[in-house]
């Protein structure tokens, strides 16, 4: 299996364009934090006061708590911000500015849609290029059972989104290091009963290994329709609506109980953290649940078309 993988993944990296995918990841990423730095130092606006912010994220979480409709991890969640808001005023604890190295890092985990969108492209032609090119042929001559071939594809494409997400933390934190430099503040977490300093390394990689949950079964889908329609562009065409798109259903939906057991209601799992929930009465084990049934799904059906499926025609 090791050298299936192995052979997979060479075969990645000779093509152009997954080069190509790398080095247009990191020129966005220094775009965006240029773009950023450029905006802060040419705008007219004066930036707000970190007390009158924190006065005013108080009142916001305290208006969140009055509402009777909130789930139980919302309602943590905005309890945990009326405390570090309070601390901070009553200790004078500034936190982190926007340009700054560690919210910048903080904030990264929102970037990994860039990867979820090359792994889209991977997935999907990874199975359905062999077919159009015909390789799939001589692939399948050597002494090797289908499940495995298709098990070591599917490895190679996971291990692509994962590289390329620690490329884009790295790459986050070496460009606003650069342009912005380490700034002035502190981190603070609420643990349930206190307001405590945190890690933001900590929390920025808890953030990132969540938002790869959206990458997983986005990338995953685009697995199976490469597997089983053969078309690399079909398969990308209709993932990356699907990622646009799919989002979106799930606000015109949620007046359903079916919202309920939608994938695109799961696939981000940083909403049990950052207090947006779309379906405040879900929980993160319902999401897991959900996540890994349609996953099962997808891999059932890749497997088995892929196992049955005629290549001599």
């Amino acid at each position: 299996m090791l050298k299936l993988i192995q052979n997979e993944w060479m075969k990645l990296w000779s093509k152009k364009a997954t080069w190509i995918m790398a080095v247009l990841l990191i020129v966005i990423l220094l775009a965006n934090a240029g773009i950023t730095k450029w905006i802060e130092s040419t705008s007219p606006v004066p930036e707000m006061d970190w007390q009158e912010m924190e006065m005013m994220n108080l009142a916001s979480a305290e208006d969140q708590l009055q509402n009777p409709d909130i789930g139980p991890a919302q309602q943590d969640y905005y309890e945990g911000q009326a405390a570090i808001a309070e601390y901070r005023l009553a200790n004078d604890a500034e936190p982190f500015k926007v340009e700054s190295l560690q919210q910048q890092v903080l904030d990264g985990h929102m970037m990994l849609s860039l990867v979820t969108l090359f792994t889209v492209i991977v997935g999907a032609g990874i199975v359905a290029s062999e077919f159009s090119q015909g390789t799939i042929k001589m692939l399948l001559t050597r002494p090797v059972k289908r499940w495995k071939i298709l098990t070591s594809k599917y490895i190679t494409t996971m291990l692509f989104a994962l590289l390329f997400a620690i490329l884009t933390f790295v790459s986050i934190a070496l460009f606003s290091w650069i342009f912005f430099g380490v700034g002035d503040g502190a981190f603070l977490v609420w643990n349930g009963s206190e307001v405590v300093e945190g890690s933001y390394w900590a929390e920025a990689l808890k953030l990132s290994v969540l938002s790869l949950a959206s990458t997983w079964m986005i990338g995953t889908f685009a697995f199976m329709l490469g597997t089983v329609f053969r078309s690399s562009s079909l398969a990308i065409g209709v993932s990356i609506f699907l990622m646009f798109v799919g989002v979106q259903l799930v606000f015109l939906l949620q007046r359903f109980e079916i919202v309920k057991y939608y994938l695109f209601t799961h696939t981000d799992l940083t909403q049990f953290y950052t207090g947006f929930m779309p379906i405040p009465d879900i929980t993160m084990a319902m999401s897991l649940i959900v996540l890994t049934v349609y996953f099962l799904v997808f891999m059932v059906i890749s497997y088995w078309t892929f196992s049955k499926r005629d290549v001599t025609a």
